[in-house]
């Protein structure tokens, strides 16, 4: 078919197959260059970040250099792909990315997290109804097995932090360490322990189910990963137990237990999400040491 039966009397199809050429031509040498400004972008990114941050200034020398070389690759013409080019390089300097946390500082919140834990389990087993004579002997045991478990989530985040460069965190959070304070004059009972203890489990698997995202190492994500499950299963308990004081059956506190007493909420109190919430999540540099 001519271009006349086509109704285009008037194209030249010669010159119309040279500007198409010219147009992938131009497609091809604009993707390149934007495939090698990301490229470059991420591997500062991932560069910065594994060394503790990002230098404004260097940053901003980085977007300029990069705008600079693609519009010097297409002759300084202004095209849809420089700007989008100079976006991905600009991207680097700007203060979302530049503020994302390292590695370093999201395993020592995690380790303050642990060490505020440790603490809390601490002193609740300084009770009598927790920790003495008057305790429930279920309650107690739970206290002593998880602030043991505490403690080794606490060496294990800091044995990752060690390895990528980062000092141990033997601090407590300093935002939850607050929280704490303001609740142990109200600790007159087991059930106040046990909603201090309950907030604190569900804050800590929350935090950990956000950095397993965050992190880029992969020590670092399984360890967080498998400590979450932890943190989880600590939370479900608490919630049985609490579910339990709340309906003032604390003799239903046993192992095993009398299931035909049990009231029909201990059958889903410790899985109430289909999905694990996040609202708790500590940020993650909250409790990250400075240096």
């Amino acid at each position: 078919m001519t271009p006349a039966e086509r109704g285009h009397p008037d194209l030249d199809e010669t010159a119309f197959g040279e500007l198409l050429e010219a147009s992938q031509d131009l497609h091809a040498d604009s993707m390149r260059a934007m495939r090698d400004a990301a490229e470059e972008t991420v591997e500062l990114g991932m560069e910065r970040r594994a060394h503790g941050g990002f230098d404004p200034e260097e940053n901003a020398a980085f977007a300029q250099q990069n705008s600079q070389r693609l519009q010097t690759a297409f002759g300084g013409k202004l095209l849809a792909g420089i700007g989008a080019g100079a976006a991905l390089a600009a991207l680097a300097a700007s203060s979302a990315w530049a503020s994302q946390p390292t590695d370093i500082q999201i395993l020592q919140t995690a380790a303050s997290i642990e060490v505020l834990a440790v603490a809390t389990y601490q002193k609740a087993l300084t009770l009598p109804f927790i920790g003495g004579s008057s305790a429930n002997p279920v309650v107690k045991a739970f206290a002593e097995k998880t602030m043991e478990q505490h403690a080794q989530h606490k060496t294990a985040f800091n044995a990752v932090t060690v390895r990528l460069g980062g000092k141990k965190q033997e601090n407590p959070d300093p935002v939850l360490l607050k929280v704490v304070q303001a609740a142990e004059p109200g600790l007159t009972s087991p059930l106040p322990v046990v909603k201090l203890a309950l907030e604190l489990e569900n804050g800590a698997a929350e935090t950990y189910i956000v950095d397993c995202s965050a992190l880029s190492d992969g020590d670092g994500r399984k360890t967080t990963a498998s400590i979450m499950g932890v943190e989880a299963q600590h939370a479900a308990i608490l919630s049985a137990v609490q579910a339990l004081l709340e309906a003032n059956a604390p003799q239903l506190i046993a192992l095993p237990p009398n299931v035909g007493a049990l009231p029909s909420a201990a059958g889903s109190v410790g899985f109430p999400n289909a999905f694990y919430p996040t609202s708790q999540a500590r940020p993650a540099t909250e409790g990250a040491l400075s240096s």
